[in-house]
């Protein structure tokens, strides 16, 4: 018999391999980018980083393709590219659902939390009362901890939820915690409605309203949400960023994420300029925050949908994924700085090797095909443009499908067309051209496009001008052309393949 009952379990356990399997290459799913194995994800939450593991916590509703009671879904990674689904890690309770929220290292043990003198990993999130929200009180959104003793694992709510009690507010949400050192104190950013307020703790677990911002300043097309308080050091100066997720409201309607920058003095945050600032001007990155202790290094993902369509894409086993992880860095433009975002390094953990195309001569249109066999996505395109004329990037199959990405000289913008990718009639707002500025002011163009079978990030500029924007073609794009009405040279265009991430 224990023979038997044991070619049996091998019998599962393969078909249960071959069924995890498959469930990574259906149609449209991404094979460079995180997806949950099933069912819906928006948020990124709770990144951190902690013992060589970076962990990604998530908004997940395990019930169903579409949004509903929200719970912490979990996975963790060692090299920000290969990513294994973990169970989920917080589950809804008498206090509602789980939205989103930060964790952090707690090194010094000022919580009281840890345990045979290693620190926690402590849970910040908002807990979200249904019974509350319908009744229509103003109080139903509060802020809870967990935490961890076994690496992220595993977690324990604490016993005297909820910690930040909401004074009165439809929305007081997000809290993205951080250590500010020179005050030995935490900081919470946290979402109310049409701004940040600024919360201080010495343990975790009782806090103090510092002070507030953003009323009169940025976007206000909609409510400001997953605020992320960071600082740069900007050769040798500290300059502080704050990154504001605002839905809808974004350049290109619907979910973006713009920032400030400015000082910060353990209280106050007071930006340099009232411009109003995106990290992505794309339709489809939103609730993007940093992962926390990560020292100098700033590493960012957003959830790569909008609430226009986030629950009509044409996906069925599961809806969504994030964007690829994104170094931060400053950069100085005339009497301004930027925040500019660039793939991590860390991909070329599953690049193929490159291929590079010399001396190419557009005349209308140059077909990549000439040079390079068997193009297939996930790819990555790199290559420059002088004197920053015109061109365009045409992704393309034989069903007349094609995405175009490109740069118009005149308006001094770049811009993503998907209204012929595939399927759009979803939703009336997805079949569109997106545009994002040109913020630099450099004679020469470089840019960096990196294509997954349903979605693609435009870096351009050294990622001073990022876009990205998902697609559902019918049949994967497999064929690549550059045109330019006026023709133009390159002198080289750099093919990168990817290898999937999914086993």
């Amino acid at each position: 018999m224990n023979k038997i009952f044991s070619s049996v379990a091998v019998i599962l356990i393969f078909f249960s391999a071959k069924i995890s399997a498959q469930a990574y290459h259906e149609m449209y799913r991404p094979q460079i980018h995180f997806s949950p194995k099933a069912h819906w994800m928006n948020d990124p939450n709770g990144m951190v980083y902690y013992n060589g593991v970076y962990h990604l916590f998530f908004q997940h509703y395990p019930g169903a393709s579409v949004w509903g009671p929200m719970h912490w879904g979990h996975a963790t990674s060692t090299d920000l590219v290969h990513w294994k689904q973990q169970p989920i890690a917080l589950y809804p309770d008498s206090l509602g659902y789980i939205f989103s929220g930060s964790v952090v290292v707690d090194k010094n043990n000022v919580s009281g939390l840890g345990m045979n003198g290693k620190p926690p990993l402590v849970a910040i999130y908002t807990q979200h009362d249904t019974a509350g929200a319908n009744a229509h009180t103003t109080t139903y959104q509060n802020q809870s901890l967990a935490y961890s003793n076994d690496n992220g694992k595993t977690w324990i709510k604490y016993k005297s939820n909820p910690v930040l009690k909401n004074p009165g507010s439809t929305d007081f949400r997000d809290p993205k915690v951080m250590w500010y050192d020179a005050g030995n104190k935490w900081i919470m950013a946290l979402a109310v409605k049409d701004h940040i307020t600024f919360y201080s703790s010495p343990d975790l677990k009782n806090w103090t309203e510092e002070s507030e911002f953003g009323k009169d300043i940025g976007a206000h097309g909609g409510v400001w949400e997953c605020p992320d308080l960071i600082s740069f050091d900007d050769d040798g100066k500290q300059v502080w960023g704050l990154i504001v997720n605002i839905n809808p409201g974004g350049p290109n309607g619907g979910s973006a994420t713009q920032y400030f920058l400015g000082d910060f003095d353990g209280k106050t945050f007071t930006p340099y300029n009232n411009n109003t600032k995106w990290i992505d001007y794309g339709p489809d990155e939103y609730a993007g925050v940093t992962w926390s202790n990560t020292d100098n290094r700033k590493i960012f993902l957003g959830w790569m949908s909008n609430w226009n369509y986030g629950q009509l894409v044409p996906t069925q086993a599961w809806r969504s994924a994030m964007t690829l992880p994104r170094n931060l860095n400053l950069v100085h433009i005339d009497n301004d700085i930027y925040i500019a975002s660039k793939p991590v390094v860390e991909l070329n953990n599953i690049a193929d090797k490159p291929q590079v195309i010399d001396d190419i001569k557009i005349d209308k249109e140059y077909d990549l095909a000439q040079q390079i066999r068997n193009i297939q996505l996930p790819c990555r395109l790199d290559f420059n443009v002088q004197d920053a004329k015109g061109f365009s990037v045409v992704f393309f199959n034989d069903k007349n499908e094609a995405l175009i990405v490109g740069y118009d000289e005149i308006l001094k913008h770049y811009y993503i067309n998907r209204s012929k990718s595939g399927e759009v009639d979803f939703e009336k707002s997805f079949s569109a051209e997106h545009t994002a500025p040109r913020i630099s002011n450099a004679k020469m163009i470089h840019l960096a496009i990196i294509a997954d079978v349903s979605s693609i990030e435009l870096f351009a500029d050294d990622g001073l001008s990022v876009m990205t924007e998902i697609y559902f073609p019918s049949k994967p794009y497999d064929r690549i052309k550059l045109q330019s009405e006026n023709g133009m040279e390159i002198d080289n265009l750099i093919y990168t393949a990817y290898k999937t991430i999914w086993k």
